[in-house]
């Protein structure tokens, strides 16, 4: 009887470890490698993991890229990272939500790392909006796990802060930070501001601001996107 309850018990742990923390799509790299980079893409609130793996096909072909589906389910087809309402134009966070899906995202880049090979040493988070701020969550708590972030249309939780990683381990990360100076839904002073943190805490991010442009991926922002990944 020991002996079963043993096996039952090593068969739940492996069925445990192996389960997937998320929901995700995956474009294969274009040019063969045995360990290729890889670029995690974090959709923004209300969408899925279809939205940004839109763009997979055009982003550089020696890349895996992996799209996850944010672990909250707000209805058919929309999923978030953590739920968030706006009032007096600020916008009030779940930080336990949020916590929460920066474990499982955390978790979920060993677990593609097992599967997929990829080189642990280039990995890369790209997110827009609410994808934007886990970005900026994983890698300032975590940089040891990754080599850069993109963030488009985001902003850099005041909550993460207290945790974040000592200087000297931030400074290996690159970044870059793309926002749109008529964005009403996450105005351009939440990416001016990262911006600042980052540098007082001896980060150099690319830094681009699109004159006009709202709470969107253009052309622009994009262009310099696939110039940041290919430099």
């Amino acid at each position: 009887m020991k002996s079963l309850i043993t096996l039952l018990f090593a068969l739940t742990m492996q069925a445990q470890t192996t389960t997937e923390a998320l929901h995700y799509l995956v474009r294969k790299p274009k040019i063969k490698a045995t360990h290729p980079p890889v670029l995690f893409l974090l959709h923004g609130v209300g969408s899925n993991e279809k939205d940004l793996f839109s763009f997979a096909d055009n982003l550089p072909d020696e890349y895996l890229i992996i799209s996850a589906r944010g672990s909250l389910t707000l209805g058919a087809g929309r999923y978030g990272w953590f739920n968030v309402e706006f009032k007096d134009g600020k916008p009030n966070m779940n930080f336990e939500e949020q916590e929460t899906s920066r474990k499982l995202l955390i978790d979920f880049i060993g677990q593609m790392q097992q599967k997929f090979g990829f080189d642990a040493k280039q990995v890369y988070l790209c997110g827009f909006s609410q994808g934007g701020i886990m970005s900026y969550s994983i890698a300032l708590t975590k940089p040891e796990l990754i080599k850069g972030i993109a963030v488009m249309s985001g902003r850099l939780l005041p909550e993460i802060k207290p945790f974040a990683a000592p200087d000297d381990k931030l400074k290996r990360l690159d970044i870059f930070i793309s926002h749109g100076t008529a964005d009403a839904v996450l105005t351009v002073d939440w990416a001016r501001a990262a911006k600042t943190y980052l540098e007082e805490h001896g980060l150099k991010p690319q830094y681009h601001e699109y004159a006009g442009a709202g709470h969107q991926i253009n052309q622009a922002m994009f262009t310099d996107l696939l110039a940041w990944l290919k430099r």
